[in-house]
């Protein structure tokens, strides 16, 4: 998804309140991110969150926010893997007080992970969850953002690209948002507003 994309479905998501959720978890995630290399992401065994992380080291690089850059922590790295590659769990175990845990889980966090992200909390990170409405994760995590099945247009995975791209955005100020879903023109009117943009008016229409 490029930026042309990116700006798009933020137009047409921002009448339905995802815009101001995925927004405001980027803003906490920007603001807990406190230190160089102390932004760990993790995922789950069967889904390694690949693309947000390489999203979010993208957007650290280019607003020049060195504490963005993100850690991927992988469950079983191979020990050919280049060095950014091959963090493993026990990256977890030393983590502290100035860092920050992004756990991204499209599916429900098995019960290893919810043990070590616990253990990551009481060590004093905190800890971020973007996930599909988990109520463990729920209970673990300081900020949420849920993003059920059957939220149409927003994918799980556009969610993410809205989050690292809000993460590298100058920051004003903070408010909390209301629930998704609420307020703004029909998403099917926003949605030809969007296709008139990129193909031009109908045949006939005045210009």
């Amino acid at each position: 998804m490029n930026a042309d994309q990116v700006a798009a479905l933020r137009a047409l998501l921002a009448p339905t309140g995802w815009l101001d959720q995925t927004r405001y978890f980027a803003r906490a995630l920007r603001d807990c991110s406190r230190t160089p290399q102390g932004l760990l992401v993790v995922g789950t065994p069967a889904d390694e969150p690949w693309h947000m992380t390489a999203h979010l080291a993208d957007e650290a690089r280019l607003a020049d926010i060195p504490e963005l850059a993100p850690t991927l922590v992988r469950w079983s790295p191979p020990p050919g893997a280049p060095a950014h590659l091959r963090v493993g769990l026990e990256r977890l175990a030393a983590a502290g007080r100035s860092e920050t845990l992004l756990v991204v889980s499209p599916q429900a966090a098995p019960a290893e992970l919810l043990e070590r992200i616990s253990d990551v909390r009481r060590a004093g990170a905190i800890i971020l969850s973007m996930d599909r409405g988990d109520p463990e994760l729920a209970a673990l995590a300081h900020e949420e953002l849920a993003v059920p099945e059957g939220t149409a247009p927003l994918s799980f995975d556009a969610a993410q690209h809205l989050v690292t791209a809000a993460a590298g955005e100058s920051r004003p100020g903070r408010t909390r948002p209301g629930r998704p879903g609420s307020g703004g023109s029909s998403l099917r009117s926003r949605l030809a507003q969007l296709l008139n943009t990129v193909s031009g008016p109908p045949p006939g229409t005045a210009d």
